[in-house]
């Protein structure tokens, strides 16, 4: 583990990967989402990246306004209906080339 200054050990994360919604599986550990926002209340957003819906719960109250595209980054939560994110960041990506973003990704993937 990476020590601080301090002399004191800092917990690692895992890593956060890229995945569709509909690619989530009971593996995934962390995950980066990119989709837009369908609904926003408190702190449950709800997002949809064409492949799929999922809501992502907060630790506190967020506030993001429908139609916005965001990124997310959180940990993978099984739920009844398959799975949610407990969000630990939340990233307006309104301002990017979708399609740019997409093809990196891609290239990222070795695809």
């Amino acid at each position: 583990m990476p020590e601080t200054l301090e002399g004191f050990v800092s917990p690692r994360r895992m890593p956060a990967y890229e995945k569709k919604i509909a690619e989530i599986s009971k593996n995934d550990i962390r995950v980066r989402l990119l989709g837009t926002v369908i609904d926003s209340r408190e702190n449950i957003v709800v997002i949809d990246d064409g492949t799929g819906k999922i809501n992502v719960t907060f630790a506190d109250p967020v506030d993001v306004k429908a139609n916005k595209l965001i990124r997310v980054i959180g940990r993978v939560m099984p739920s009844e209906d398959g799975f949610e994110i407990e969000g630990e960041i939340l990233q307006d990506m309104s301002g990017i080339d979708v399609a740019l973003y997409r093809k990196t990704v891609d290239l990222e993937r070795g695809g």
